[in-house]
């Protein structure tokens, strides 16, 4: 298990000041994490890209299988403890899995889904039998899990579900109605975590096993993209659940159901950072080989843009993850095995901004990288002999999953606000010395090597404690209405937490100058997202004069932070991957 201590608290990046000691980066990674990634990446060579036909032609017994493959090797138990099978690696571990594993398409989603939330909720809320029972088998792939949470009634709203349990007159049973859908590995699944309103009101979370009477599978959805990944409805009628199968306590199934995605998200985006390096890699390769003009389409200064943002934005997703994985383990680590379900919940929710930040950023990374690598192939991209058509279909679904990324920034003010409401902030002094150094340009005086990316982030946080307490001040408690104000927020804390992520990181390194080109490269874009969030934010929150002053201020402080160098630097960030032929930071 990891050493990491908790230093941080969830939402703190917003309001304090965090040290590069307390954040985690992929350069703090022990020989057991890279041990752990080789065997990963070895498995998806070996046994995954050569049949990516296969997967896309739906062969769900042949995924079936490799899913049982990589749990002899122990890809499938890492997040389940020793004592029931698994091997007890810490969230580094968890992510850095699910990023070795994220570039074989629907083959990922179904690995990622088992070891995740179709695994979890036995892990932190089973019983002592529950886990003795089902844990060692879904470690090894005897057992391969799924989870069943949507409905066509419910899906953001997932509480609104219209499943039934009721208790039998023997008292020995739950009998289970209902019907779930977009079920991911259902057509083989063994077990399935269901959810459902114990006498219509208490919602609550089941083990429910593909033998249990009344429990049918519907047939394969047609989909647009990890055409890997088994897809179906999961229909029960009077389906029999043992009592004994309850996860938790009646009418807590929202404990975790919500915290086991926070989870997800989390995992998600290791797994979305693993499929935009494929994309990228895709990039490199292409665009080295093909020749137009009669040179290379990576000799090109507008290809050599295009390369030094996609490399940027991978190197402050990377960031971003591993710092969240340092910052889940700190607060979980303690609780894998632990019957204090209200505890092990709070640990889970402990870092679910930070989660949701991860899910957005790593699925909006990919798209976006994985669009700028169809295009860089041309005409070759839209054909599907390219592996790159692929990966651009595949991608667009991680947008949608593990609650859409609108539900997902909807959350991230939230913490904030909830503050604010409690009095745990001083909330009008620290807008008003927010609004003085706007107005002032009196910043904390930041030195050393990265001052100028400091005094970015500087900026983009009294931005944000200034444009989150207008809303506050505007709209008090019925903020939480606001949401185009909300999901600006959401933009703007997801740049402050990145940035602040590649600022510590490259602080944190040895060898800082080829991280150090990209640092500035992502701070220039992440200053022109800001200034998109914030002036539509103050052009609604402020009127008059007051108004004008300000947007024009902020516009001003803003665009202090693109430097002279930044073709130039660019162009070398560039043809160090066109040399190398794959991300590597």
């Amino acid at each position: 298990m990891s050493s990491v201590k908790h230093f941080v608290q969830g939402g703190d990046f917003l309001i304090e000041e965090i040290t590069a000691e307390s954040v985690f980066t992929p350069e703090d990674c022990t020989d057991e994490h890279r041990m752990i990634a080789g065997t990963a990446r070895q498995f998806i060579s070996r046994e995954i890209h050569p049949y990516m036909k296969r997967l896309e032609e739906g062969d769900f017994p042949f995924v079936a299988e490799k899913m049982k493959k990589a749990g002899e090797l122990g890809l499938l138990g890492h997040s389940v403890p020793e004592k029931y099978g698994g091997l007890g690696l810490d969230k580094m571990s968890k992510g850095i899995v699910g990023e070795a594993l994220g570039n074989a398409s629907g083959y990922s989603v179904a690995h990622s889904n088992h070891t995740c939330i179709a695994t979890l909720p036995i892990t932190y809320f089973g019983t002592k039998q529950q886990k003795e029972k089902y844990l060692p088998k879904l470690a090894s792939g005897e057992y391969l899990g799924a989870y069943c949470l949507t409905e066509p009634e419910a899906g953001s709203d997932a509480l609104a579900a219209q499943t039934t349990a009721v208790l039998n007159e023997s008292e020995t049973h739950y009998i289970l109605n209902g019907t779930k859908i977009y079920i991911t590995n259902a057509s083989f699944a063994d077990t399935f975590i269901v959810y459902a309103k114990v006498d219509s009101r208490h919602f609550t979370a089941f083990i429910v096993e593909k033998d249990f009477p009344g429990l049918s599978i519907g047939p394969e959805e047609s989909k647009m993209g990890i055409k890997g990944s088994s897809t179906c409805s999961v229909s029960m009628e009077d389906c029999e659940v043992p009592i004994e199968n309850v996860i938790g306590e009646i009418g807590k199934g929202h404990l975790i159901a919500l915290n086991v995605l926070n989870l997800g998200r989390f995992n998600l985006g290791f797994a979305t950072l693993g499929a935009a390096k494929y994309s990228f890699q895709l990039a490199l390769e292409h665009s080295t080989e093909r020749k137009q003009f009669k040179k290379s389409i990576s000799e090109f200064g507008a290809t050599k843009e295009k390369v030094a943002q996609m490399a940027a934005r991978l190197y402050a997703t990377e960031s971003l993850l591993y710092r969240t994985a340092g910052h889940v383990e700190s607060a979980l680590g303690e609780h894998e095995d632990s019957s204090d379900f209200k505890a092990v919940a709070k640990a889970m929710n402990e870092h679910a901004l930070e989660s949701a930040i991860c899910k957005i950023v790593g699925s909006e990374t990919l798209d976006y990288v994985v669009d700028e690598a169809l295009q860089l192939h041309g005409g070759a991209g839209f054909i599907k002999e390219y592996p790159v058509e692929m990966a651009y279909r595949d991608s667009r679904i991680n947008r949608i999953f593990e609650g859409t990324n609108e539900i997902n920034r909807l959350l991230i003010p939230g913490a904030f606000f909830k503050k604010v409401a409690k009095d745990f902030l001083d909330t009008r002094t620290i807008v008003e010395r927010a609004q003085h150094s706007l107005h002032n340009g009196v910043f904390k005086k930041q030195t050393g090597e990265l001052s100028e990316l400091k005094q970015a982030l500087a900026l983009f946080k009294d931005l944000h404690l200034v444009c989150a307490g207008l809303a506050f001040f505007k709209y008090g408690t019925s903020v939480k209405n606001e949401q185009e104000t909300l999901m600006k927020l959401a933009d703007l804390a997801i740049a402050i937490y990145s940035t602040e992520s590649v600022i510590l990181r490259t602080e944190k390194a040895s060898e800082r100058n080829h991280k150090q080109k990209l640092a500035y490269t992502y701070v220039e874009q992440t200053a022109l997202e800001v200034q998109h969030a914030v002036i539509p934010m103050l052009s609604e929150l402020l009127v008059g004069e007051e108004r004008t002053k300000t947007l024009g201020q902020v516009s001003l402080l803003l665009a202090a932070y693109h430097w002279p160098d930044s073709v130039e630097r660019k162009r070398k960030i560039a043809d160090f991957y066109s040399e190398q032929k794959r991300y590597q930071s």
